[in-house]
């Protein structure tokens, strides 16, 4: 088993790629031993814009992990619990590990569901301890 400080590496260092198709899909996949690969993502939730312009969109985001079967895609685990998530304050600038709040201004609450976890480096953790213990029913 991947020992979980280079799970943790492995989760903050491999890069996001857009998922292809109609939804705001970014995902990270990681190979691991056993023919498994966790996949590391966040989805589009939900848009707000002012009417008339994209300027003023503030986009809501959710974390998800799975584990999969590498060679058959075949789900073994998943977390999809929206309780991880973030906002970006524009649709025309997808979000990174690298960014922050700092500078955006004030979001309303009632739009955004605010959370701690709006980097990878937040969530590293919580990732890979569910993760081994899904590997060790397994």
């Amino acid at each position: 088993m991947v020992e979980k400080d280079e799970l943790m590496d492995m989760i903050i260092n491999t890069p996001l790629e857009k998922v292809q198709g109609p939804k705001d899909l970014w995902e990270k996949h990681i190979y691991l031993e056993d023919e498994k690969v966790l996949v590391v993502g966040y989805g589009e939730e939900e848009s707000f814009c002012e009417e008339n312009t994209e300027e003023e969109c503030v986009t809501t985001y959710s974390w998800y992990w799975e584990l999969r079967n590498s060679e058959t895609w075949e789900l073994i685990q998943e977390n999809h619990d929206t309780d991880l998530t973030f906002c970006s304050p524009s649709q025309k600038e997808p979000w990174s590990d690298e960014d922050t709040f700092e500078g955006y201004g004030d979001i309303p609450n009632d739009i955004c569901t605010w959370s701690d976890q709006n980097r990878i480096e937040d969530i590293a953790e919580d990732i890979v301890e569910e993760v081994r213990g899904w590997m060790d029913k397994t």
